[in-house]
């Protein structure tokens, strides 16, 4: 062989041995969403490789309580996987000022989400996009439609209704009005105070002015709420204050609860478990004709590890996630949970649909705690389960429970201070 074909053949075989490394990526995906699992391996990856048959994803999922700590210490030895489930606003800020999440602000793919939807996974400048924004969460209100259907209830829209619907269904007592507990806490906070409080505080015009220091949790679109969560407890059935979560779900989807303050994440379980139709109802305005808000929360992203080795395929995945064909592979087949994309999704599941229609009526915003608010101590967040509870529980008024919140916020809060 000459000198000449013996070069050829080895570029020919440098070429084949790359094209083969090539071949071999494998991308490793951390999550806390273990339930998800077989949707990742059935439906999400293999829809994936069939497009893209030069990278493997492996969707590698730790326990949802366990998944901060498992990932900080993964990523502290260099051994957390090429991509990371994002949590929205600190835990992900945190791991992005730590070095450990790539700035993505340079992938196209980014300008398929709108501001909000990104500020989740944005420094607080909003200089730096470190996640690409998977799905959101919305809240509102399930209901039991053949509840509903026997008492002659209709879907309440206005806060006047809301309360003569609950009062038809406590007087008839064939089923408690309401099935939410108080102690756990948090349900009180995100399916009471931050799903009715929006249309109080007009979403993210409140929210906005609260981190800017322009209104403060004594005002009255941040007391009111609760005057109104006040008046829950009389609808909640005995011993609602020993009752936890997982009983609230169970007393709805066994049909012993007309109404139940919703996460839209409670879909896909609920439609597996009630036998009974199930209708969704957005949280009633004070007045007739009032503009609504629905809480549209910001609830998992995906990110690339700084120091993952295959930084162009897990470029190319995250760019794959932005598209609205995962978008409608991973809406429909994880219902409850909606993308955040710019293109609109078609949502085969009834109840899904009736929460992200919203989107078309109502102003979006997120919880109000969630961003910058809950970093210091007190931290407002748990701060405003134990609040929420109080009121439902009225151990103490709306107006103290303001300054309360207001005092430990000022105590570390520069701008309200």
């Amino acid at each position: 062989m000459t000198r000449k074909r013996l070069g050829a053949a080895l570029l020919t075989t440098a070429l084949v041995a790359t094209g083969a490394q090539a071949q071999d990526v494998t991308l490793t995906i951390e999550s806390w969403r273990n339930d998800d699992l077989t949707l990742w391996q059935d439906k999400i990856i293999p829809a994936f490789e069939a497009q893209h048959p030069g990278i493997k994803v492996n969707f590698t999922p730790s326990a949802p309580a366990e998944y901060n700590a498992v990932l900080n210490s993964k990523l502290d030895a260099g051994s957390a996987g090429d991509l990371i489930t994002c949590r929205p606003f600190d835990a992900s800020l945190a791991l992005f000022e730590a070095g450990h999440l790539a700035d993505l602000s340079d992938l196209g793919a980014m300008d398929n989400f709108s501001d909000v939807a990104k500020s989740a996974w944005q420094s607080d400048d909003g200089s730096a996009s470190f996640c690409v924004p998977m799905a959101s969460v919305i809240h509102g209100f399930i209901y039991n439609k053949e509840a509903f259907a026997e008492l002659g209830i209709e879907v309440p829209t206005t806060e006047a209704e809301f309360f003569a619907a609950l009062e038809t269904i406590k007087e008839d007592g064939s089923y408690i009005p309401m099935a939410m507990g108080t102690n756990d806490q948090w349900e009180a906070a995100t399916m009471g105070y931050n799903n009715i409080g929006p249309n109080y505080w007009k979403g993210e015009e409140g929210r906005l002015a609260l981190i800017a220091g322009e209104q403060k949790l004594t005002d009255e679109a941040w007391t009111a709420p609760y005057a109104t969560l006040s008046r829950w407890g009389a609808y909640l059935g005995d011993g609602y204050e020993a009752q936890t979560y997982p009983d609230s779900q169970n007393i709805f989807t066994l049909g012993r609860a007309a109404i139940y303050p919703a996460g839209s994440w409670e879909v896909s379980g609920f439609n597996n478990l009630a036998d009974f139709e199930m209708g969704a109802f957005k949280p009633p305005v004070q007045n007739a004709g009032d503009t609504c808000y629905i809480s549209d929360h910001t609830d998992i992203g995906i990110g690339m590890n700084a120091a993952s080795e295959n930084a162009e395929a897990a470029k190319t995945f995250l760019a794959w996630v932005a598209s609205p064909e995962f978008a409608e592979i991973f809406a429909n087949a994880l219902p409850g949970f909606f993308p955040l994309s710019s293109t609109p999704v078609e949502i085969s599941d009834p109840l899904a649909a009736e929460f992200v229609s919203w989107r078309g009526e109502c102003e979006s915003t997120i919880r109000s705690t969630y961003q910058i608010l809950s970093r210091g101590t007190p931290n407002l967040e748990n701060e405003t389960w134990g609040a929420s509870v109080a009121a439902i529980k009225g151990t103490a008024s709306p107006e103290e429970l303001g300054q309360e919140l207001q005092t430990g916020l000022a105590s570390w809060y520069e701008p309200q201070q």
